[in-house]
């Protein structure tokens, strides 16, 4: 089945159960490389967002969904190739560095990332600091992010939760983040680590003006079956 038709038919599927309430979508460039940067409520979020963005979007995932066994097993790994996901390997610092450059090689290619800047879904329902490998993806690769605030999701599939439920889900997509004037700023007067910070405290800020979230004031800690941390 290929990538068209399967989004079709889960499209379909999710429309009809789910009736998502979509807006912003003319803030997401047609073509060229663009960062989706959501809140992270739920497993499902990786289902959400592909099937609401109007064109392909790809997120790293954890080569782990690729090889399970059993029907969900299966499932899952059917559902991720039909999207394009790209497996990857997290097991230490060296599998993290890998990761940014899989998804820059994305970008290169002038693709649609998707990607978390929490790092892993939250299990107390707040919303955490952004990690700044979002900032150094979009300055690496010149790609504007569109901030994506997602409602609801956690009430389709709660952590833990192995059915989804049937739950109303919204799915705002905010003014995009230029990276330019960051980047000619580094240029100009230097310090790129607090140009990175910036970048994704803005992302995380304008995620969190159309949430429903608490802002949490650190980092959300990251546990073995935790999606990817970047």
């Amino acid at each position: 089945m290929s990538y068209t038709l399967a989004r079709w038919v889960i499209g379909f599927v999710f429309r009809l159960l789910w009736r998502p309430d979509v807006t912003g979508t003319q803030n997401i460039p047609r073509t060229g490389p663009v960062i989706l940067a959501s809140n992270h409520r739920s497993f499902i979020d990786s289902v959400v967002i592909p099937l609401t963005v109007p064109r392909r979007v790809r997120f790293l995932a954890k080569a782990e969904y690729f090889d399970g066994g059993g029907l969900r097993g299966r499932a899952t790994a059917f559902f991720f190739r039909m999207v394009d996901a790209v497996p990857v390997r997290r097991e230490n610092q060296r599998d993290a560095l890998a990761s940014l450059d899989l998804a820059l090689q994305v970008l290169g290619e002038g693709s649609a990332f998707g990607i978390y800047p929490e790092g892993t879904r939250s299990r107390d329902g707040r919303l955490y600091r952004g990690r700044t490998g979002v900032g150094w993806l979009a300055m690496a690769s010149g790609a504007p992010i569109v901030p994506v605030t997602l409602i609801g999701t956690d009430r389709i599939q709660p952590i833990g939760s192995r059915v989804p439920h049937i739950h109303r889900v919204r799915v705002i997509f905010g003014e995009p983040v230029d990276p330019a004037p960051y980047i000619a700023g580094v240029a100009a007067e230097g310090g790129a680590g607090r140009a990175r910070r910036e970048i994704t405290d803005l992302v995380m800020d304008r995620i969190a003006a159309r949430c429903d979230q608490v802002r949490a004031p650190g980092y959300n800690r990251r546990t073995s079956d935790d999606g990817l941390t970047l």
